[in-house]
């Protein structure tokens, strides 16, 4: 950890923390200018952020002091940089060319790569096409991905975002709870028939996606028979002998390798289920739009490069500022699940108290991130961002062009997008309520009444991000964007961003836990909490 550098920093905000976001821009009218950088259509504006000049050198000063370029370029160079499973970390090869010439243990991965991605790719065409079909030669009319976590969470938000692409093709559906109630609900009203499963477990032993699976599996065979229903599934895995054992011929099994991480995967064969939706095509624009990013993040220099700016406001809002949390407000409904699918991104890489040397860090680590769309989540959550207690920092974003052809809705859409962010930094102070109370023929009884209720302190931080249309490429872009700012903060942090151990110990423990809620078995070993609550269970039943 270079204390100097954060020294610096700590320094800064005792300069900062007194100053207000309108005496900021008052003091800087091109601070737009300064703090906004763009890469073609895509621009992030952090000028609502409290931070100035001398702070932002000083964040780069950081990055520099970590050595933040050479741990990139470890990373982009297939080394070992996941040291807790000795793993590379390499999905950026997922979206390579030839060109980049990525390679793991002196061996390039492109062919490799490419060799399943046009497999999977053939498969997803040929589903959509008709020409895979049930077998009675009929073309599926749904398709279910069974998975979770990795598996689930990228496909589930990709397909939504990206569903104005998808046309002519199969509905494409989601089950990830082991809850029996979200694959019935799902497949109520589904013809068994007509219905492909894909079970997207790399290890194709993921407990509650291969319970999903079993049951789906009965659902088919109970309608049609066993023999007919093994073409109605498809498999996401690397483990052969486990999907030959369910029944699943090995021309429809696609794999991926263990240097791609399940929340760094949509780009892989897990992205199956998007393919089927979208088509081949609109799926290799959407890893363009992926490379595009890798390729600056990998070459800008720190300064222009956006995913270190968005991953060093972050810094500064989480260690600086102190801020345990921060919301993600995508202004497009299609977007809705972004949030969902960046909290895993997010928190299962950065969630972390212990450093890759094996030592408790010495600084805060990752934040907890949550949100919604815009404008819906004005109507929830946003009173307590404006007039809470809690400093919450947000990231907002839109697309310029509307995604649908109500246009006269996207400009009231793009309004309230940057009300928010002008409300957020700059408030209404408590002369400017009693003026326009006053104005509008309030007694000055009810102004003095009221006026503490209406004034917004402002000053709470945001950014902005913009680009023109929501398309495959732009959402690859976008996603990128988030990874590597993921990676510059674990870098910072000196944690390792690519392990999950804390997803282990609950399943750990609920798979001891399953046999004593048999009626009579032996709950004498369990804490007093555990048993009771097990008691209760089993007399509601």
């Amino acid at each position: 950890m270079d204390k100097a550098a954060w020294k610096k920093l700590e320094a800064d905000w005792g300069r900062l923390e007194a100053e207000h976001l309108r005496d900021l821009f008052a003091n800087d009218p091109d601070r737009f200018d300064k703090f906004s950088v763009s890469l073609d259509d895509l621009t992030i504006d952090f000028s609502k952020e409290r931070v100035d000049d001398d702070a932002l050198v000083h964040l780069f000063d950081l990055a520099r002091a970590v050595n933040l370029e050479k741990h990139r370029d470890a990373m982009f160079a297939g080394e070992h940089i996941n040291s807790t499973e000795d793993r590379a970390v390499l999905h950026v090869a997922l979206r390579g060319n030839k060109s980049d010439a990525y390679s793991v243990d002196g061996e390039l991965t492109y062919d490799l790569v490419e060799s399943v991605l046009k497999d999977f790719l053939k498969f997803a065409d040929d589903v959509r096409s008709g020409d895979i079909t049930n077998a009675k030669g009929e073309a599926f009319t749904d398709v279910i991905n069974i998975g979770i976590g990795g598996s689930d969470l990228g496909p589930v938000m990709a397909t939504r975002a990206l569903s104005r692409f998808a046309e002519d093709g199969p509905n494409v559906h989601f089950v990830s709870n082991v809850d029996g109630a979200h694959l019935r609900d799902i497949t109520d009203g589904l013809s068994p028939e007509k219905t492909l499963f894909l079970i997207a477990s790399k290890s194709f032993t993921t407990q509650e996606t291969m319970i999903n699976a079993q049951a789906a599996k009965e659902w088919v065979e109970n309608s049609i028979g066993t023999a007919a229903a093994e073409v109605n599934f498809a498999a996401v895995s690397t483990n052969l002998k486990a999907t030959q054992a369910f029944g699943i011929p090995s021309e429809r099994v696609f794999g991926f390798w263990d240097w791609v991480g399940g929340r760094y995967s949509l780009a892989s064969s897990i992205g199956l289920s998007l393919a089927i939706a979208i088509g081949s095509k609109n799926f290799r624009d959407f890893l363009a739009g992926f490379r595009d990013m890798d390729q600056h993040f990998k070459t800008a220099p720190l300064e222009e490069n956006l995913p270190t700016l968005l991953a060093l406001i972050g810094i500064w809002r989480r260690n600086i500022m102190k801020c345990s949390t921060v919301a993600l407000i995508p202004y497009n409904q299609r977007l809705e699940n972004f949030s969902s699918y960046l909290q895993q991104m997010d928190m299962e890489s950065n969630g972390k108290r212990i450093t890759k040397d094996g030592e408790p860090v010495e600084t805060l680590t990752g934040p907890v991130i949550w949100g919604d769309s815009g404008t819906n989540a004005q109507h929830s959550f946003f009173q307590l961002i404006h007039q809470g207690t809690d400093i919450v920092p947000m990231d907002f974003m839109i697309s310029a062009q509307p995604t649908s052809y109500l246009v006269d809705q996207h400009d009231l859409l793009t309004a309230n997008f940057l009300a928010q962010s002008h409300a957020l930094a700059f408030g209404k102070t408590s002369d400017e309520v009693r003026a326009e109370m006053l104005a509008a023929g309030s007694s000055e009884k009810d102004a003095d009444a009221l006026v503490p209720h209406r004034t917004f302190p402002g000053n709470r931080p945001s950014t902005s991000i913009i680009y023109r249309s929501l398309t495959p490429y732009s959402l690859g872009r976008l996603i990128a964007l988030y990874e590597h700012k993921v990676f510059v903060q674990g870098v910072i942090w000196n944690v390792n961003s690519f392990d999950q151990w804390g997803v282990e110990l609950g399943k750990v423990m609920a798979n001891e836990i399953t046999p004593l809620l048999d009626e009579g078995a032996d709950l004498s070993g369990l804490n007093s909490s555990t048993r009771g609550l097990i008691e209760k269970i089993q007399a509601l039943k």
